[in-house]
């Protein structure tokens, strides 16, 4: 399938509670608020270091990708294939590309830090460090975003910021 990246999707996730186990932030579509995210602990990564210095600093499991911008494609998971909210997609999840030092970096529904594993939640944040609704909004992004972007061959760039 040719690609169309003059319609491209923008994702932006802004970091704005850490906390030593967890990190939540807002998620934007094209510049508007949809809801919470919740990723593991940000311990200061950005995509400009090294792989030898994200490693150094990564803890594994427990360690939340670096800031930076990019391209996320949904690919087939053969471990969230099985899951309800994956059948109904044909076990197609978003996979985040290219993150230094880390991978099958997802975004897929979980509630607390400790189902992450370095993939990041959407939801909302209605309980100190954890989200709720995670599977209502895991299914908004894929019905309204990856989901469209990937049957027009349309790009879907995530910016963590």
């Amino acid at each position: 399938m040719e690609r169309d990246d003059s319609n491209s999707r923008l994702l932006r996730i802004e970091r704005i509670w850490k906390r030593e186990k967890y990190t939540i932030g807002r998620l934007y579509v094209d510049g508007e608020l949809w809801f919470n995210t919740l990723e593991d602990t940000d311990r200061g990564l950005h995509s400009g270091m090294s792989v030898v210095t994200i490693k150094a600093r990564k803890v594994y499991g427990e360690t939340a990708i670096p800031k930076g911008t990019y391209e996320v494609r949904l690919t087939y998971s053969p471990k969230f294939a099985k899951k309800v909210w994956g059948k109904k997609y044909g076990g197609l999840v978003p996979e985040i590309q290219k993150v230094k030092g880390f991978s099958g970096v997802r975004i897929h529904p979980f509630n607390r830090p400790e189902e992450s594993l370095g993939c990041i939640g959407p939801g909302h944040n209605t309980i100190v460090g954890q989200i709720t609704n995670s599977t209502q909004c895991y299914y908004r992004l894929m019905d309204e975003i990856f989901m469209p972007a990937y049957r027009a061959g349309q790009a879907v760039t995530l910016d963590i910021i």
